[in-house]
């Protein structure tokens, strides 16, 4: 990761940490970048969420852009799957979201996407790097006719809808789904989707004011669709984030399905089809224990990542795996996406109620998720708290200790001095004492 851009875009703050300027500057790289030696120029389509300062970010690219001879095709507010989608499937250079994901309103973020939809390279995220930070001299401006221009691309958020309906196999008629769109990208999308295929929506968090996105509400504050599925009697829900590269459920009883769960019904899904490319379903390392124990009792094979979608794609796209994705709930369907993407991960849900004829908790049930526990210690060296001897004899006896029914995961914080220490027991109390012993190890040094 780059001083700017770690593993899912250039985050932080809007107008303190990612400014205008910033925004201008990377449009005018990407605009020079991708122009050379291209007739007629380059170019990059643009997605944004809600949040207030989307639209100076948005506008700040556009100028970065057209001032070097890029053309800039505005999606307008829409999910981030939705620009990948877009620029997979159409002759792109590539793609720009705007958005902080789950962040609250006040943060926003650039991601940037490659002509075939995926994370850019770090290569060409380190060039730019080196242009916020004065390392490259100042990129050449386009002139009169080459200046580029400016569409009003809302066709191509159309097409990505008409892609989400073609994909269903049956009808949602009669099917009862609540959907909290977080006041986010998703707003409109969803419930228009799951309209159009039939179902009875019911639609909370869907007034986004520039300030209210994740506010109390989407995949990560669960709470207001658990209340909803159960006083309206809804057979599902699903939660999205702020640009709805995520989904978690809520099934009848209004309970939590989250990505580990989502990742086991589809795989099982897969394998009784034959469907499971290599027999393999892709996770991270924060994926449940109980997610692995129900896999080996399936005969499913896994892999697991670094922590991020990014890292769970990557391994898909090398090994050939057509599932995977993280506990937070991005989910990868490799076939039909290059990202995660929360309102096809419900489609896909349906899929397997509808044909199974079963309740998303049946489907869900066999997972047993062990309580887990995590704790992040300050530290002031990553890599010598890491590696210090009492820390590793700590860590061998409480795996000894756990045995079978239990896990230690010890990382270092990607962007932060903290090391992250995860214990997943049987029970929360035997969570509680075995963190608490190894955060007294990292605390001791």
């Amino acid at each position: 990761m780059g001083k700017y851009f770690g593993t899912d875009g250039f985050r932080g703050e809007a107008n303190v940490d990612l400014t205008a300027e910033h925004a201008f500057k990377i449009g005018r790289f990407l605009g020079w970048y991708y122009s050379r030696g291209k007739e007629g120029g380059c170019k990059f389509v643009i997605g944004k969420d809600t949040r207030r300062s989307s639209y100076m970010l948005e506008y700040a690219l556009v100028a970065g852009l057209t001032s070097t001879g890029a053309d800039a095709y505005l999606l307008h507010v829409t999910t981030t799957p939705s620009v990948a989608y877009v620029v997979r499937t159409e002759d792109f250079d590539g793609g720009i979201m705007i958005s902080a994901s789950h962040n609250a309103f006040y943060d926003n973020g650039i991601k940037l996407l490659n002509s075939r939809g995926e994370k850019m390279d770090e290569e060409t995220i380190g060039k730019i790097e080196a242009y916020l930070d004065g390392g490259i001299g100042e990129v050449e401006s386009a002139g009169r006719e080459k200046i580029g221009r400016t569409v009003d691309y809302a066709a191509g958020r159309n097409r990505y809808t008409g892609y989400l309906i073609s994909l269903a196999i049956r009808s949602y008629r009669n099917v009862k789904v609540g959907l909290d769109c977080a006041n986010g990208s998703s707003w409109m999308l969803a419930k228009n989707i799951f309209d159009a295929l039939g179902a009875e929506t019911y639609v909370i968090n869907n007034q986004p004011d520039g300030t209210n996105i994740n506010m109390n509400c989407g995949s990560t504050h669960i709470e207001a669709l658990q209340e909803l599925v159960r006083t309206k009697g809804l057979d599902v829900g699903f939660a999205y984030d702020g640009d709805a590269d995520r989904c978690l459920a809520v099934d009848e009883n209004g309970e939590v399905v989250d990505g580990d769960k989502i990742l086991y019904i589809y795989g099982r899904y897969m394998k009784e089809r034959g469907k499971l490319q290599n027999n393999t379903v892709v996770t991270t390392v924060m994926s449940n224990l109980g997610l692995y124990k129900a896999f080996d009792e399936l005969g499913i094979e896994y892999e697991k990542t670094a922590v991020g979608d990014k890292y769970v794609y990557e391994n898909m796209l090398a090994n050939g795996h057509r599932l995977g994705g993280e506990q937070s709930g991005h989910i990868i369907f490799s076939k039909y996406a290059s990202t995660g993407d929360g309102i096809l991960t419900s489609i896909k849900l349906m899929e397997v109620m509808l044909e199974r004829k079963t309740t998303l908790s049946k489907l869900a049930e066999p997972v047993h998720i062990y309580p887990q526990l995590l704790q992040n210690v300050r530290v002031a060296d990553k890599e010598a708290a890491l590696q210090n001897p009492a820390l590793a004899a700590e860590i061998a006896a409480v795996e000894a200790e756990l045995g079978t029914d239990g896990r230690v995961l010890i990382r270092p914080s990607g962007t932060e001095p903290v090391v992250r220490v995860m214990v997943e027991a049987a029970d929360d109390d035997l969570c509680r004492q075995y963190v608490g012993r190894l955060v007294a190890v990292l605390e001791a040094q």
